[in-house]
């Protein structure tokens, strides 16, 4: 496929692109905070107009949260429309003094633009942004129908999207659809990824008196409910670190050979993860390597625990109540609902009757496995070699990402195209959040050349 004339353009007004950028960024659009209400509307607004200067038919939609911004451009009756999804709100920039340059003063060094949003995911959704311009600039209209769809609301969890779906599924309609926020497989190591794990996000409370008492008045008759909280969490995994739950892993589909055959030619550096992690021994489930207990098996984590008296110095009490979240990682087959009752169930069993527990389901999603063999799939393969120079590898990620489900579920779409620009280190969510230059420059170009490549996949 000859995209010369695009890929020239894209040369061209690079450094235009970047600038344009710049100016997403520096808007603080940090949708968990009430005070930086203004400031997401604004980055939908500065969405809204942007796609309209490129000459796309673009709308805002207020939910009860944050705003859609919708946009399009369907010129062709009888060919394949692609659906682009991406999310103007970025995560709080905390701890704000360990950034190297204001988080929101968008700043290039070393080939890389540093800001938060950067790769999560303002850098990355703004790429088919320019590939449509370009592509509209070299050959006058696109080779296939495309639909846009950006919200506010992805890092607090999506909550209003399942509702604006439903309303709008008629108008959103679509023959794939492509998502680009996530990660490569190392540097240089384009990927695809096919499958996402799903989630079950539950939370503990134990109480057990009505306040915190005094250890020396108290100790030795009062119960305590940190002890007794420990002594469940300790029973959630087994000695050799798989996890104890009866029935947890009875729907789990196993990894098929060809499947550990393909994660073991991936370049994957053990070493070099821990090094990054700073970490000198990785935790694999037992018959599993590293790469396949990280992206492709259930887990069990412990994420946060609380009661009694933590600060400096000594306080001697016997707290009233203590707490904790435990996340688990899901893979095909596994339901969230089923696997929280699971949960629920074997920790009521084991809780001490001294103390009370309360269990909540806080969050789950459903695993994601997307056939490799898809035309569409294909399609995006072709276009990221096309645009990074290199074949992509496909990989299945440990993430869950719940959008994903309401796409399918809601839109009855089974061609998810997760194409990640950014690099693993890009530090989203952290610190110093980065997008390198050429690979935003990659980005556009694999854009350009999926949308070519989508026309020539579909069979009609």
């Amino acid at each position: 496929m000859a995209l010369t004339d695009v890929f020239g353009k894209i040369d061209t007004n690079l450094d235009r692109y970047v600038r344009e950028l710049k100016e997403l960024l520096a808007i603080p659009s940090v949708s968990t905070y009430s005070r930086h209400r203004g400031d997401v509307r604004r980055a939908a607004e500065w969405v809204l107009n942007h796609c309209k200067r490129m000459g796309l038919e673009a709308q805002l939609h207020d939910t009860a949260g944050h705003p859609v911004v919708t946009a399009s451009r369907c010129p062709h009756p009888h060919r394949p429309t692609l659906l682009i999804y991406g999310h103007y709100d970025v995560q709080p920039a905390e701890p704000e003094e360990e950034w190297n340059t204001p988080p929101f003063q968008p700043t290039v060094r070393d080939e890389f633009i540093y800001a938060r949003g950067a790769s999560d995911d303002k850098g990355q959704f703004f790429t088919y942004l320019k590939a449509l311009e370009v592509v509209l600039a070299a050959r006058g209209d696109l080779p296939i129908n495309v639909k846009l769809l950006v919200e506010g609301e992805e890092e607090i969890g999506s909550p209003h999207l399942g509702a604006f779906l439903k309303k709008h599924r008629g108008q959103l309609k679509a023959d794939a659809i492509a998502i680009s926020d996530g990660a490569q497989f190392s540097d240089n190591v384009p990927a695809i990824t096919y499958g996402l794990r799903g989630l079950a996000y539950m939370e503990l409370n134990v109480q057990a008196s009505r306040t915190d008492l005094h250890s020396g008045s108290f100790g030795g008759i009062a119960p305590n409910p940190i002890h007794a909280l420990v002594t469940l969490l300790a029973r959630l995994k087994n000695p050799d670190g798989t996890i104890a739950i009866p029935g947890f892993y009875d729907t789990v589909a196993p990894l098929e050979l060809w499947e550990r055959e393909a994660m073991g030619a991936l370049p994957f550096d053990e070493e070099k993860l821990k090094a990054y992690l700073g970490l000198s021994y990785l935790c694999e489930e037992p018959g599993y390597n590293a790469l396949e207990s990280k992206t492709a098996r259930p887990t069990l984590d412990i994420n946060g625990i609380w009661g009694g008296f933590s600060g400096e110095g000594a306080k001697t009490v016997i707290p009233a109540k203590a707490g904790a979240k435990v996340s688990m990682r899901l893979v095909p087959h596994q339901k969230p609902q089923q696997i929280a009752e699971l949960f629920t169930r074997y920790v009521t069993d084991l809780c001490p009757k001294e103390v009370q527990l309360q269990v909540k389901a806080l969050h789950g999603a459903e695993p994601v496995l997307v056939s490799r063999d898809l035309p569409q799939m294909q399609a995006a393969a072709r276009a990221i070699e096309t645009g990074f120079g290199v074949a992509p590898v496909f990989i299945r990620e440990g993430g869950s990402i719940p959008i994903v489900n309401l796409f399918k579920k809601v839109l009855g779409l089974e061609a998810i195209l997760l194409l990640g620009w950014g690099r693993p280190d890009d530090g989203a969510h952290a610190p110093n959040e980065r997008f390198a230059l050429s690979d935003f420059k990659n980005g556009i170009r694999s854009a350009a050349a999926l949308l070519f490549e989508m026309e020539t996949c579909y069979d009609g």
